[in-house]
């Protein structure tokens, strides 16, 4: 018979349920799903507080705590650290654990507004690193090593390096190369692989951070594995961030009343990948397999390391996540904001993002056996619908410039301003963030110079029909503007 102590988090909640305790605890609805039918359509039945038996997030010691420790070897941790506020509140963390207030910070461009905000929010001063620019598909490319070392040279200050891979297009950085340059200086490395969870754990991806000597990393479980929405693990080494001092930020910057439910599925994650692993990442590998196969008669849409393209290496790319499949319009009549739309409404097939001159279908350990026929018929049939690019097609977007910065991201960010029109803000500084979104990139940040070449920027991409969100204006009509403060 199976002991109590040997349940999984969710078989030990369900027990809990069918028991049928009088709810003298948090939270409020009870257990009462007749009370409002939607609850129970949402698993509120398993909806409890920290039970003496479910241990506690915070001060972990039993079920847990051991659900984090089977985690560590998965992903090559030394200590891996549960996020029920997603890899946002796990990003938070560990660059407030590495660093002190004032600290400068080497940071990659193209990092996700999660780690703008924690420059904010932290008071560090930010030298930004801007990603080469892949000139095939115009992604922004891979930092290099020889990069990181020239931006330490002429910053010798910097007490923590922060990129992202792989990136939301899935571009992959040589984060062993970059780690080796940053240890010898004593300086910790934090990855985001927020979108990275499935690297490493079989041969057909590419390895993961911790793996490649990265000190801290965050993965969004969600985002590539069978978990809930808002699950993520903080991975931590030990070696130059002490692990106290990461288990303490985790506390601060994730709810004193986690989810059970988030935690179940995170714990039900990990046990997946424990006895099943092997055989599910097998068959996804199949899976993106076939779809290379299928797509090979493509003649203008273009998959870089898919299809014909499968195993071809680009400049300015390390190396490509199999799991995202990018699809470059460049070449097509299309632009990646109606091939995405087109997909949608005549094929029922609905994308992860798109931009101007590309488009995003995200693979995960959930992809069926129906993706690569159904996905790759309807890119062969848009393909030659669309045929090859028109004469008059608007250029795609210059590639990106920094704009001058005038004062720091935590001043501009609290300092006075008003809403102007974004051609009448050029020669101000910005008060706020402009992102496209997805993927969550500024195109500028609070304390910044609002630039012609922005300006015109986001002009291009408003008008390929890319979402663009601000802080406090509405791109691309109108902007939060300081004046002329700052100089």
């Amino acid at each position: 018979m199976t002991s109590h102590d040997d349940l999984s988090l969710l078989a030990r909640l369900e027990g809990h349920h069918r028991a049928g305790y009088l709810s003298l605890h948090m939270p409020g609805h009870k257990e009462n799903e007749a009370l409002a039918p939607y609850l129970a359509r949402l698993g509120a039945g398993l909806d409890i507080t920290e039970l003496p038996t479910f241990d506690d997030l915070h001060d972990p010691s039993g079920i847990l705590k051991e659900s984090m420790d089977r985690a560590a070897p998965l992903w090559g941790s030394r200590k891996s650290f549960f996020q029920v506020n997603g890899s946002t509140g796990g990003l938070l963390a560990a660059i407030r654990a590495a660093t002190r207030r004032g600290d400068q910070v080497l940071v990659a461009r193209h990092c996700h507004k999660a780690i703008y905000h924690a420059l904010e929010v932290c008071g560090l001063d930010p030298v930004f690193l801007l990603p080469p620019s892949d000139p095939t598909f115009g992604l922004a490319g891979s930092l290099t090593p020889a990069q990181v070392e020239e931006a330490l040279t002429a910053h010798p200050d910097v007490k923590l390096i922060v990129y992202p891979s792989p990136t939301y297009d899935g571009v992959l950085s040589d984060t062993a190369g970059i780690c080796a340059v940053a240890h010898a200086r004593g300086i910790p490395v934090l990855v985001d692989e927020a979108h990275g969870a499935h690297l490493g754990l079989h041969p057909a991806f590419p390895a993961g951070a911790m793996a490649q000597g990265a000190d801290l990393a965050v993965a969004s479980l969600h985002k590539m594995l069978p978990s809930l929405t808002q699950t993520a693990i903080l991975h931590a080494s030990g070696r130059l961030v002490p692990l106290p001092q990461v288990a303490r930020q985790t506390g601060i910057f994730q709810s004193s009343s986690p989810s059970y439910l988030l935690m179940a599925s995170m714990d039900g994650c990990i046990r997946l990948l424990e006895e099943r692993g092997e055989e599910l990442f097998a068959a996804w590998h199949r899976r993106l397999a076939e779809f290379d196969q299928r797509i090979r008669g493509l003649k203008h849409l273009r998959c870089p390391g898919h299809g014909a393209e499968a195993g071809q290496t680009y400049p300015g790319l390390f190396a490509l996540d199999p799991a995202k499949i990018l699809i470059s319009t460049q070449n097509s009549a299309l632009t990646g904001v109606e091939l995405m739309a087109r997909l949608r409404e005549a094929y029922h097939i609905e994308l992860e993002m798109a931009l101007d001159h590309y488009a995003i279908a995200m693979t995960g350990l959930g992809t069926d056996d129906t993706m690569p026929a159904r996905l790759a018929d309807a890119l062969l049939a848009l393909d030659a619908a669309a045929g090859p690019r028109r004469a008059d097609a608007p250029p795609p977007a210059a590639p990106y410039t920094l704009p001058p910065r005038r004062l720091s991201i935590e001043e501009a960010a609290q300092a006075p301003g008003g809403l102007t029109f974004l051609y009448d803000g050029m020669g101000k500084v910005s008060g706020e963030y402009l992102w496209a979104y997805p993927p969550g990139i500024p195109l500028i940040t609070p304390g910044e110079e609002i630039t012609t070449a922005l300006v015109e920027t986001v002009e291009t991409l408003y008008r390929a029909g890319v979402r663009l969100i601000g802080t406090r204006g509405k791109p691309p009509f109108t902007t939060f503007a300081l004046g002329d403060q700052g100089g």
